[in-house]
């Protein structure tokens, strides 16, 4: 799950990127989906405004772009930037409907897509990269899993990620939610019971070369992980592709709704 080698590390200074999310709606669920329907574009804002996202982002979704690798989009077009349905503003206009086809474009070091922000400075004009043995680095996520692909029914939902490789992140596999630890998927078993659309608060801290992870308030793992080129991630990152699920379409996908994000550094 290799990606990203350009990230590089940024002087020590203390960041605040918010996005507020807003009140809970109902979601209704079935075996494979409870993904909320697209919002009607002249009733919602932008995804970016639905959550009020920082300016601190890129996004990298799994449509290709004119080489065919996977298109990403910057501040600031980020902002105001709506691609059904792949990022888009549900019709609850208060959360990101986050989507990859297994059909998707990737990353030259991985074979999964993803609809996914990937931490930038703050104003998004550059990567960044911070230390987990120098200050304490914090995302939260509100998110909910909405959508999984059939065939091998595999989903990461926000994670931490090196110069080389994630380090940790929410995994669901069915019903089971797991937080990983580098290349060990099943590192901490959260929930046998996740149903789809279950909204849930994540939490990751970095400090002292450990990263504790959080679920709805409660410490569920700590991961050691000393690594300097640390960044945040958060959104849909399906872990299927045409080799391991059918059919090899647009139909069949992973998604996440994200409600809000919010990342500190001090």
């Amino acid at each position: 799950m290799k990606e990203d080698p350009s990230a590089r590390r940024t002087p020590h200074r203390a960041l605040v990127f918010v996005a507020v999310s807003a009140l809970a709606v109902g979601v209704l669920a079935s075996v494979q989906s409870a993904s909320a329907a697209p919002a009607d574009a002249a009733a919602c804002p932008a995804p970016a405004s639905a959550i009020g996202l920082s300016t601190g982002w890129k996004l990298q979704l799994p449509t290709p772009n004119s080489s065919g690798s996977p298109l990403e989009v910057k501040q600031p077009q980020l902002s105001t930037y709506d691609k059904a349905p792949w990022f888009t503003t549900a019709s609850s206009c208060d959360a990101i409907l986050m989507r990859a086809a297994v059909n998707g474009a990737t990353t030259s070091n991985t074979g999964y897509p993803r609809s996914e922000l990937r931490e930038m400075t703050a104003d998004g004009s550059a990567t960044t990269g911070w230390s987990s043995t120098t200050g304490t680095h914090t995302m939260v996520v509100d998110e909910a899993i909405t959508h999984l692909p059939s065939g091998k029914p595999h989903v990461m939902a926000g994670q931490i990620h090196d110069a080389t490789s994630d380090v940790t992140s929410f995994r669901l596999e069915g019903t089971n939610l797991y937080i990983t630890s580098y290349n060990t998927t099943h590192y901490k078993l959260v929930t046998s019971g996740y149903k789809l659309g279950d909204r849930f608060q994540g939490k990751f801290v970095a400090h002292d070369g450990k990263v504790d992870v959080y679920y709805n308030g409660t410490l569920q793992a700590t991961v050691n992980a000393k690594f300097g080129s640390g960044y945040f991630k958060a959104g849909d990152y399906t872990q299927a592709n045409c080799g391991n699920a059918t059919p090899c379409d647009d139909s069949n996908y992973g998604e996440v709704a994200l409600y809000g994000v919010t990342v500190k550094h001090t």
